[in-house]
């Protein structure tokens, strides 16, 4: 017996090697390299530094992703609409790199998931290509300039402009670049196309079209090998095809593959499969190429709404721009995830990406947990809102950029509608609609599975000068009142808030008495979350009432999931003549639209979103109890659930129940009138109570049962740190992140709302400062210096690991306070 086991554990390990032995050899000869690493980058160089001799000895040393602008600093010299930060200059990036010889029958080619702005590119002194659009991704081919064997430079440089967003648009090489090198038969950029048209729950056919592509001077009969494999890495199904192609030519194979019993893709089942197409010629695998799907169905009804896998799904979505808060624009997927995941918790099923393409690491989050996307184009089109905006590239790039935004995100199960647009003037002209026509005609041609949209801001221009008609579902910004009007007047429309709520705050504020003006002498928002804000404004009650009185809607995307850095609304004057904003609410420098702060710390109106969104029993109260010099004043306290009734105690007394949904809480609401009138909220409980310190506590109840409690408690002094990291393990690849929660606590353990005191940080180990931040709209600090002033009690650090698997040790220090220390692992 002893003996047969040995033969079978030695057959097993011959099997096991030559199994690897084969799939290195198979993939030998398809290299995509991460390109990422030993950059050299430098402002305002010469035009000289595209020559391949430039000497660039003292330019700086960096790895990309990297934007330039987020490291400030911060001077009113710039302009406030984008944050007050550099954003726009001309910036040049460097590359040495050696191709070996063995490569030199190769296809060479650099691919750029982003450059922000007007890149344009050089290798070894001769121009390969640009592309101004600093949103998309794009590829261009090296192989004729390539010297194998020998030093290579690669010149990237970007010029991006002031006021060529309205928001931040981040500086720099921000997103991933890969060197791929491929045999001269391959499968090109965005080579597959992959749709589920017909799926029960017995079978799925899922059909796979891949294009093959032959650079070589002669003809090629390849073959093509297709597998689908399941979550846990097990091919289910595979089939093989032969095609011949000519030479410097493309040619496209449509396979059917049917899967039994299919895991379908779902907002609470994100489950991915995975196709893998191997290219084989004269019996070698010249090239293989990954692609992640899920198995789904989605449909648009005028009656029943959104139908995923034919169930009813109401969108709970948020805009979100493309920033990371503290950490600018370069993108991390452990960033993106931590966003959408924060989003989740508040109720989240669905994203709009405001207002363009988004980066491939965002939807590879929202396929893995579960929620639906809309991917938007475009801000403008024709007709400019910013000084320097894509207007100025529509007529030559926006095919290219809108078919090859398609190409490289339908694969997405997340993906559901494709947006061509945002806000465009256009809605203003009569024949705005030939536009929207042409744009909406090449959605169509490259994807026929996905409907079409538009977040139209104006009423009823869309709709009287035809332009409605050009999309297949039609989405309304900031018009909750007209919702059914439209669809009375178009019957076989469909339609949905495509941004809603645009209300203002800063987490931890509250103004006594509860404010209605737009401004406040500290440049912040109170969180009391009434009609502070921008002129098209409302309160989420205002859309969560419309939603309701129009079962048909779609559901509403509100603005925005997080704040973001720029466009400081309602602080910051508008300038016309630039489309600009004056600095004279300076230092205000980021977003107070989102029930989210910079940080992903949550304020209040969280809580109202979760309290309509989320199941799970919820219950919360504000604001803080912390009110020296009030005594005996009264205090507005307002309460979100998700139960249907609470109890307030103030130190222990019971102020009584109020019913949700019966007892009404009045708060100003404003309309596209202007006029300020009150609006009667179902969606609040609210009580006007004497303050006294000790604590308040809600106790939320169902059918009478005690269920939920939230209790806030007077803060005595500050007198220690408390730091809490989201993960305490993280990868060692030079690019994981840990978000670490600092508090000021009274020796209690309670925080200390008001707390302001600046925090100093010490990293040791296997790991570096990545940002720090507060969530402060108005402050200037630094994001990449070790240190920060809290803000209303808290603020944020990040670290990043290096790539030796250890430990970081993270010590946090403020004058007379207690210390704390915390250590993360890195693997």
């Amino acid at each position: 017996m002893d003996k047969l086991k040995l033969y079978f554990k030695s057959f097993f390990l011959i099997l096991i090697i030559t199994f690897i032995s084969c799939n290195k050899e198979d993939i030998s000869s398809v290299e995509d390299q991460n390109f990422n690493k030993d950059w050299l980058f430098q402002k305002e160089a010469p035009d000289q530094a595209k020559s391949i001799t430039f000497d660039d000895t003292n330019w700086r040393k960096l790895n990309l992703p990297h934007d330039w602008a987020i490291e400030g600093p911060f001077s009113n010299k710039y302009n406030a609409r984008t944050g007050g930060l550099p954003v726009h200059g001309i910036a040049w990036y460097r590359k040495h790199f050696t191709v070996d010889n063995k490569f030199s029958q190769k296809q060479i080619s650099i691919e750029f998931d982003g450059a922000m702005n007007n890149a344009k590119v050089w290798l070894n002194g001769e121009y390969v290509g640009e592309r101004p659009y600093g949103y998309i991704g794009f590829e261009l081919d090296l192989t004729k300039h390539i010297k194998f064997g020998e030093d290579n430079v690669i010149a990237v440089q970007l010029s991006p402009e002031d006021l060529a967003a309205r928001w931040y648009s981040g500086a720099g090489i921000y997103r991933n670049v890969r060197l791929k090198m491929n045999n001269s038969v391959h499968i090109p950029q965005y080579g597959t196309y992959i749709t589920t048209p017909k799926v029960t729950s017995k079978s799925a056919e899922v059909t796979i079209e891949t294009k093959i592509k032959n650079a070589g001077s002669s003809v090629s009969k390849a073959e093509l090998q297709t597998s689908v494999l399941n979550a846990e890495g097990i091919v289910v199904v595979e089939t093989t095809s032969e095609i011949t192609v000519n030479s410097t030519s493309e040619e496209k194979i449509n396979v059917a593959l049917n899967v039994e019993n299919p895991n379908l893709w779902d907002v609470k089942n994100p489950v991915l499969y995975t196709a893998i197409s191997k290219v084989v010629v004269n019996n070698k695998v010249v090239d293989e190429y990954k692609t992640k799907f899920g198995i789904r169905t989605i449909e648009f009804d005028k009656d029943k709404g959104f139908l995923l896998n034919g169930n009813a799904v109401e969108l709970n979505g948020v805009c979100m721009h493309h920033d990371q808060g503290p950490l600018g624009t370069a993108i991390n997927f452990r960033a993106k995830q931590r966003q959408m995941q924060i989003m989740q918790s508040m109720g989240v099923n669905a994203l709009r990406t405001s207002h363009n393409p988004p980066s491939p690491e965002i939807l590879q989050a929202c396929d893995e947990l579960g929620i639906v996307v809309i991917v938007e184009a475009f801000d403008e089109w024709k007709m400019g809102k910013v000084k320097n905006g894509y207007n100025k590239f529509f007529d030559k790039w926006h095919e290219r950029d809108l078919r090859d935004m398609i190409k490289r995100d339908r694969n997405h199960p997340s993906v559901i509608m494709w947006s061509i647009g945002n806000e465009i003037l256009e809605q203003s002209r009569k024949d705005g609609w030939k536009v929207a026509k042409m744009l909406n005609d090449i959605c169509h041609d490259e994807d026929n599975t996905r409907p079409t949209t538009v977040g139209f801001n104006y009423y009823p221009a869309p709709f009287k000068n035809k332009l409605a008609y050009e999309v297949d579902i039609v989405g309304m910004n900031y018009w909750p009142e007209n919702y059914n009007e439209i669809l009375e007047a178009n019957p076989d429309m469909i339609l949905y808030g495509s941004e809603t709520a645009s209300l203002t705050s800063s987490r931890g504020v509250y103004h006594l008495p509860i404010e209605y003006t737009e401004r406040h002498s500290t440049n912040h928002v109170s969180s009391y979350d009434v009609i502070v804000g921008p002129p098209w404004a409302y309160p989420p009650d205002v859309e969560f009432d419309a939603q309701e009185k129009c079962p048909k809607s779609l559901g509403e995307f509100m603005w925005t999931g997080f704040d973001y850095i720029g466009e400081p609304t309602p602080y910051g004057g508008r300038d016309n003549s630039t489309h600009g904003y004056w600095n004279d609410d300076w230092p205000s420098r980021s977003s107070y639209f989102a029930p989210v702060d910079l940080c992903g710390f949550p304020k209040d109106r969280y809580y109202l979103y979760q309290s309509q969104w989320t199941t799970e029993p919820m219950v919360h109260v504000l604001p803080h109890w912390n009110w020296e010099g009030k005594e005996g004043e009264t205090i507005p306290v307002y309460s979100y659930t998700n139960c249907e009734e609470v109890e307030l105690f103030v130190n222990g007394k019971s102020f009584g129940k109020k019913v949700k949904g019966k007892d009404f809480t009045m708060i100003p609401a404003e309309y596209h009138d202007y006029e300020k009138g009150m609006y009667k909220s179902k969606y609040r409980l609210s009580w006007n109570v004497p303050y006294r310190p000790r604590s308040i506590k809600v106790v939320a109840y169902n059918n009478g049962k005690e269920i939920v409690t939230k209790e806030i408690k007077t803060a005595g002094k500050p007198a220690k740190i408390s730091l809490v990291a989201d993960r305490t393990e993280i990868d060692a690849d030079g690019n994981d992140l840990s978000f670490i929660t600092v508090k000021i606590e009274d020796k209690d353990g309670n925080m200390c709302p008001l707390a302001d005191n600046l925090v100093n940080f010490d990293i040791q180990g296997a790991g570096t400062l990545a940002a720090v931040g507060s969530g402060d709209q108005t402050s200037l600090e630094g994001f990449q210096v070790p240190k920060r002033k809290v803000f209303n009690g808290m603020c944020l650090l990040v670290v990043k690991s290096t790539e030796s698997a250890g430990s970081i040790s993270i010590k946090a220090t403020s004058e007379g306070l207690q210390d704390s220390k915390v250590s993360i692992q890195t693997k």
